[in-house]
């Protein structure tokens, strides 16, 4: 994949993520290649990479249109998503984390005690524990070693609110969400404890435990989904229950 390709799949997947298309929309390639400043072809190529990644589908009438996803289907990649970074973590309790990966791990830490250990947090609070959030994950993954465990992260990544970061505390109140986030870093420092120690049952247990915080907030989402749709737009992709 060229880098022009690449950098349009990156935006398309960003505009879908974000809301910018609605269920149903015909994602046409002239005004998207004109919208990204980028000529037909690495927009043809990014649509399809999009369909088998399952974020859009075929439209009836040729090309390709926005789909609607079932709550069904992004629980199921949350829950996925905690079984393969469980494992990952296990592989690195079991054969050992090198020395900087585990520094780094902790860095994490650090930054997220920084972030969450305060009486109230801001904005800017919210948005370091999210990128110390999604570097954390991202060390375990790429830090075990296992090509094709990153491959399907790497494809997990690409479906809705399967990411991280994507459903991260949303509550009513900034304190309500600190106390979600605050439980979520505990369970992050309980992981690099477990993989320190060699434990790999249990590093692979609160991995797969980890994931449960973000499959409650998109129920949450779901049931008060005015609030949702300010904080994350996308999520008016998502409809309740298994149907399309």
């Amino acid at each position: 994949m060229d880098s022009q390709q690449s950098r349009v799949l990156v935006q398309l997947r960003d505009m879908i993520l974000k809301g910018e298309f609605v269920p149903g929309e015909r994602l046409a390639e002239i005004p998207i290649a004109e919208k990204l400043g980028a000529s037909r072809t690495p927009v043809r190529l990014a649509l399809a990479s999009l369909e088998h990644e399952g974020l859009i589908e075929q439209s009836p009438g040729g090309g390709y249109q926005m789909r609607r996803f079932t709550s069904q289907e992004v629980a199921d990649a949350i829950r996925v998503r905690g079984v393969i970074e469980g494992f990952a973590a296990r592989l690195l309790a079991e054969d050992g984390a090198p020395r900087q990966l585990l520094r780094d791990l902790k860095e994490c830490l650090e930054a997220g005690d920084r972030a969450v250990n305060k009486p109230s947090m801001e904005l800017d609070d919210y948005a370091a524990y999210v990128e110390m959030n999604d570097r954390f994950h991202k060390l375990i993954v790429e830090g075990c070693g296992n090509l094709a465990l990153k491959r399907v992260m790497d494809m997990l990544g690409g479906q809705p609110f399967a990411a991280p970061s994507a459903m991260l505390p949303m509550q009513s109140s900034m304190e309500e969400g600190q106390q979600w986030m605050r439980q979520a870093h505990r369970t992050h420092h309980a992981m690099v404890q477990a993989i320190e120690r060699g434990q790999g049952s249990r590093a692979q247990a609160l991995g797969e435990e980890h994931v449960e915080i973000a499959r409650m907030n998109l129920d949450y989402a779901l049931e008060r989904p005015e609030l949702a749709a300010e904080l994350m737009p996308g999520i008016r992709l998502v409809a309740k229950g298994r149907g399309s």
